[in-house]
């Protein structure tokens, strides 16, 4: 079967997986309202489209925070990659390396940061933080990143509590018991492991704009925040002086009823007015999903749910083909809009319809 575009291997992904992993990886909260909005929100998005522009030549590197990459698309933090592929993380961070782009490594992996950073030297790549109320195991992760040269940190700010996904309640979804979150192995007390392979309530859902503080001191790297939707928090973020934020809605996965990424993102990056960079992840489907969501203003977008998908095909040849068939699409979607690099990427490419 040819792989042509990424809901190819979706449909892949979907055939192969035990259904209790697909089940996982595709829920959204709730009715999946905000799930699938992020991906119907492009569709009201138009292009205006220049001619006779000489594209020629395409440039499509950019930089995430000083660091250049390939082409304006990474890897979202995801947990349980060895439910996609038995390699776990370790393929998702060679995948990622191969194709010079970033790969936000989740706390909720099943591989240890070690194996991530040993499977893949000189990759490009942050890591996505969830604080605990054990607060040691959170400072201790983040200063094994920082250690082991992952040259980012990320934030998760909307998860307080899991979001309610309603086939991981009906299939009574665990781990299965060779797969373990390597990055919190005997951490917490107890051996109830039943929400997502951790004991209950083990999240800190009193964290606040003050830890980013706490945060800081206990490290060099930048700080990214993900889950921002609104201009009073990209406003937060800016005076806390946390250097990037990830306009997300979690894949629809946490409040169901809140907007598509794509259209918070205007919001957030006028509020910002370029003090820091924004990216954006949900509903990245085509190259020229991509093409639009830089037209509003991001800097970047990651992927989720279909770097899981090309794990699931492949393995690490998977996820190099998904990102592959994005960078082609987005290079021609960029040249038959007339932008020959990124730099001619501007709010004048697009226009909204009136659906």
């Amino acid at each position: 079967m040819a792989m042509v575009c990424l809901s190819d291997f979706e449909a892949y992904a979907k055939k192969h997986l035990p259904k209790i992993a697909w089940d996982f990886f595709a829920a959204g909260a709730d009715d999946c309202s905000t799930r699938d909005e992020n991906i119907l929100a492009y569709k009201r998005i138009r292009f205006r489209p220049r001619m006779l522009r000489d594209v020629s030549v395409m440039d499509i590197r950019t930089k995430l925070l000083g660091t250049e990459i390939s082409f304006p698309v990474g890897i979202a933090p995801t947990g349980f990659h060895q439910l996609a592929w038995p390699d776990g993380e370790k393929s998702t961070a060679r995948a990622a390396t191969a194709m010079n782009t970033c790969y936000i490594a989740s706390t909720y992996s099943t591989c240890t940061l070690e194996e991530i950073a040993a499977a893949a030297p000189g990759g490009i790549r942050w890591f996505q933080l969830y604080i605990h109320r054990n607060r040691a195991v959170s400072q201790q992760l983040v200063q094994q990143a920082e250690a082991l040269g992952f040259q980012g940190l990320v934030l998760t700010a909307d998860l307080p509590y899991t979001g309610k996904r309603r086939d991981d309640i009906r299939n009574g979804f665990r781990l299965p018991p060779h797969m373990k979150l390597k990055n919190l192995e005997g951490a917490f007390e107890g051996g109830d492991c039943s929400e997502y392979g951790l004991p209950p309530n083990s999240l800190d859902p009193s964290v606040t704009w003050n830890d980013i503080y706490w945060l800081r001191s206990l490290t060099h790297l930048p700080i990214i925040v993900k889950g921002i939707l609104t201009k009073e928090d990209a406003e937060l973020a800016v005076r806390h002086g946390v250097q990037g934020i990830i306009v997300s809605n979690h894949g629809g996965r946490q409040l169901d009823g809140g907007p598509a990424t794509i259209d918070a993102l205007v919001e957030v990056v006028d509020a910002v007015q370029g003090k820091i960079e924004v990216y954006l992840d949900g509903g990245i489907r085509k190259g020229s999903d991509v093409l639009k969501a830089l037209a509003l203003g991001a800097k970047c977008v990651f992927i989720g749910r279909p770097a899981l998908w090309g794990l699931a095909y492949k393995g690490e040849e998977g996820l190099q083909d998904v990102l592959r068939i994005l960078q082609d699409e987005f290079r021609l979607s960029m040249a038959l809009a007339g932008c020959a690099s990124i730099s001619e990427i501007g709010r004048h490419l697009v226009q909204f319809s009136k659906l």
